[in-house]
């Protein structure tokens, strides 16, 4: 090929790269109105539900989150070993506020709607140690639009130091620590359980205050038990 004809359109596409770029700056991805939505600034409404995010856990909607991070996520019924049953939703890849993060829903639906919807899945999925993930029949990933928030799970992608934990969030009420090495710092008055691996990747929890004490009993069960757990322990 002649070699002005290669530097030809070599050039076409860095000018090419260069307008992509150009136009993502001039119209950066778009963010909800009013204050920033941080991890961190977590407060008790007068009810005493916990507030992150602009959400309200037990009276905000899926529709609420679906509106706030722009993304319908992917709903799933989960079916623990024990047979109990939650229905989460799940936000893949969420820039809020300046931060990337994973999220989980989980919502607060009566445990006999939780049965039908079993009962009509499509698909179900062996995920061992006796859980089971259930694909939605449409028509009811399409009813729990209205369905309240119970938990929300806050993944985000960037690793985290306890300095920057204890900078941000402030200091923890508690510290229960794992036999993984997992560690979690734990903030009963706002709801919030931050756990974090000897890498410095981070799982936040976020859950009403009154569901807090059970949580954490069961936390430090897990954490007392002879065997180390298979994967890491979570707040549910």
């Amino acid at each position: 090929m002649d070699r002005n004809i290669i530097l030809t359109t070599l050039a076409a596409a860095v000018l090419g790269i260069a307008g992509l770029w150009l136009l993502l700056s001039l119209n950066p991805p778009a963010e909800p109105p009013g204050p920033p939505q941080l991890p961190w600034n977590v407060t008790r409404s007068a009810g005493d539900h916990t507030q992150v995010f602009g959400l309200t856990l037990g009276e905000s909607r899926l529709a609420d989150l679906r509106a706030l991070l722009a993304d319908q996520g992917k709903l799933s019924l989960f079916v623990g070993a024990d047979s109990g049953m939650t229905m989460e939703a799940f936000f893949d890849d969420i820039v809020l506020s300046g931060l990337r993060a994973d999220w989980v829903a989980s919502l607060q639906i009566p445990a006999a709607q939780l049965d039908a919807i079993y009962q009509r899945g499509l698909r179900i999925t062996s995920l061992g140690d006796g859980k089971r993930r259930v694909s939605l029949a449409p028509e009811d990933a399409a009813r729990l639009t209205e369905a309240p928030l119970h938990r929300l799970t806050y993944l985000p992608w960037k690793r985290l130091e306890p300095r920057d934990i204890a900078g941000n969030f402030g200091e923890p009420s508690e510290r229960i620590a794992e036999k993984t090495g997992v560690q979690h710092w734990l903030y009963p008055d706002l709801g919030m359980d931050i756990a974090r691996d000897p890498e410095g990747a981070v799982v936040i929890q976020y859950l009403n205050p009154k569901d807090f004490h059970t949580a954490r009993t069961r936390l430090l069960q897990a954490a007392s038990t002879a065997e180390e757990p298979e994967a890491p322990i979570e707040l549910r």
